[in-house]
């Protein structure tokens, strides 16, 4: 089944929601109001929204209200994109030149900080304090973790805990909220919601790691940027620490630099697809999923349920 079959009965929501984000990014500047669209209109999966909406039907569900909790989500994860290109000086994202490629770093930042803020007026609606306290303490994770990729550039002695820390930080945990405002904003049992945040870390450790694969399994094509670009951005992910584990992959690893020839990365990347660490990865990934594939066995059965089963497995066994 292809994914967007998953959940054709959220379409009309869905395309409420796409309509409220271009309104909430509206600014009377017209570089602001450009570049705060250029990323949204460049496409996406749209995995934060939908998660929101799929876990309010377990509750009491209202488009108005998830509309605002589901814009405010996918705002943060863009702005979060658009500081992580200037991190790591990206050019394309999602096939299409980054802000800061098509303006500049200032630009960039300022559209960055301006989309964070008009997340955070947009959930100022929702009147849950318990949801502010969760959006927050995500939204400081999140930049921890920015922080954390920034300061992890290049080292190649980091911990396998290292890695999974961070990713927890930079995507698991949006992910989590997602499911868990949802259900918050829909007055969905606390037991419920709580079940629900579970799955989406779950789902979202295992999403982090099978994007970290594809950055060396797939094309250029497929990614809208050049495959190892991680890797040649100082970013060490699963597959790489898997694959240092060999000490003649690690010798060649540690000489990676971000002005290293194409054809050199090439080859290193080359060497981790032929050695096991994308296997070992994925096997990663499936100890996730299935754990988020377990704790959906303990909520009420309902159309929302098999959609979130169908969707973990997807994101789980993504190849392209």
């Amino acid at each position: 089944m292809k994914f967007k079959m998953m959940y054709s009965f959220l379409n009309s929501d869905l395309d409420i929601i796409e309509k409220a984000l271009e309104e909430a990014v509206y600014a009377d500047s017209a570089l602001l109001r450009e570049a705060s669209l250029h990323l949204l209109q460049a496409g996406g999966k749209r995995i934060r929204p939908l998660f929101v909406l799929l876990a309010a039907k377990f509750g009491s569900y209202d488009i108005q209200t998830m509309k605002k909790v589901a814009v405010s989500l996918e705002l943060i994860h863009a702005a979060s994109l658009i500081h992580d290109d200037v991190i790591d000086d990206a050019e394309i994202r999602r096939g299409e030149p980054t802000v800061k490629a098509k303006w500049d770093n200032r630009i960039a930042m300022y559209t960055g900080d301006y989309i964070f803020a008009r997340a955070l007026e947009n959930m100022a609606e929702i009147n849950k304090p318990d949801a502010h306290y969760i959006l927050s303490n995500t939204m400081v994770e999140l930049v921890v973790g920015e922080i954390e990729q920034m300061k992890d550039k290049y080292r190649f002695n980091q911990s396998l805990r290292d890695y999974l820390r961070r990713i927890k930080r930079k995507t698991a945990l949006l992910i989590s909220a997602s499911c868990q405002l949802g259900a918050i904003a829909a007055n969905v049992d606390k037991n419920i919601n709580v079940k629900l945040a579970h799955f989406g870390y779950y789902v979202g450790m295992s999403y982090q790691i099978i994007d970290d694969i594809l950055d060396f399994t797939g094309t250029e094509e497929e990614l809208g940027k050049p495959s190892g670009d991680d890797l040649l951005q100082g970013n060490i992910t699963l597959p790489v620490l898997f694959a240092m584990r060999d000490q003649t992959i690690y010798s060649e690893i540690i000489k990676v630099h971000e002005n290293m020839p194409r054809n050199e990365i090439d080859r290193i990347i080359h060497l981790i697809k032929q050695s096991d660490a994308i296997e070992r990865s994925r096997e990663m990934s499936n100890r996730y999923l299935e754990k988020a594939l377990l704790i959906l066995e303990t909520l009420p059965e309902n159309q929302s349920k098999k959609t979130l089963k169908n969707i973990a497995k997807y994101i789980g066994k993504r190849k392209f």
